[in-house]
């Protein structure tokens, strides 16, 4: 009389090990080395011009990968996005194109420790037509050559001074713009016979301008750090994007976009 019993066991134990099988789909980790578990809401990140395309990218790839959330972007020079923040602006993460922008954050205790993701350095950008005639970066001091530099104090235009002063060259731009997107702008549009901006800017721009390599040897790079920043108000999803650029995903993305191991 105790074999029902024993059938009545069997089952519950088939039920369990089931259950324990389904289970262990649902936790299946996503890209960017986390479960899709317990993350919502939204977040702001700020980010370099120069970031564009590769954070759109990855913006569009965390989404799907964490159902439920979404990553709203800010992109502009580093120099503005980092008074933005010691000015009180709301947003969760920060990813800069210079080193020295990030620790004027970070030394307003605005940020967490950051780490750095990658590398880029700059390329001369001409129209397709190559109007200037520009083979060179000794061209570009040619008095009848017209040139456009990012702003001083933007991570590519403090590259550009650095190449110039490298190479021991003096060049007068026409115009200096906010940011490299800006910069690259002016070139796409033919207003200007050379820009100096990012190797990875003029492989985004594909056949809307030329790129002319710089000597390595007078070549200026810089590097990009990105932080989650401490005034967040969703320090989890932040934490995890931050997370997901540093992934092997990320740096698969970043590599395509023309970007440098840091």
């Amino acid at each position: 009389m105790r074999r029902p019993t024993v059938l009545a066991a069997a089952a519950l134990t088939a039920v369990a090990l089931l259950s324990a099988c389904g289970s262990s789909d649902s936790d299946t980790a996503t890209p960017g080395g986390s479960s899709s578990t317990g993350l919502t809401g939204e977040i702001a990140v700020l980010a370099a011009a120069s970031l564009t395309g590769s954070f759109t990218d990855l913006g569009k790839k965390f989404e799907a990968a964490h159902p439920g959330t979404k990553v709203t972007f800010s992109f502009g020079p580093s120099s503005g996005l980092a008074t933005q923040i010691t000015s009180g602006s709301p947003a969760d993460v920060f990813a800069s194109a210079s080193a020295k922008n990030m620790d004027t954050v970070v030394a307003a205790k605005a940020a967490g420790t950051p780490t750095t993701f990658a590398r880029n350095v700059m390329e001369i950008a001409v129209p397709p037509a190559n109007p200037g005639k520009i083979t060179a970066l000794a061209d570009l001091a040619e008095p009848d050559v017209k040139v456009a530099l990012c702003a001083a104090e933007v991570p590519c235009g403090v590259g550009a001074h650095t190449v110039f002063e490298n190479a021991k060259l003096t060049v007068e731009p026409v115009t200096e713009e906010v940011d490299v997107k800006a910069t690259l702008t002016k070139v796409q549009l033919g207003e200007v016979d050379a820009g100096i901006v990012y190797v990875t800017d003029v492989l985004a721009a594909g056949d809307k301008v030329k790129g002319i390599e710089i000597p390595a040897d007078v070549n200026a790079s810089t590097s990009y750090p990105i932080s989650t920043l401490t005034a967040s108000k969703n320090a989890a999803l932040a934490q995890a994007y931050v997370d997901f650029v540093l992934s092997a995903e990320g740096a698969r993305a970043l590599t395509a976009a023309g970007f440098e191991k840091p």
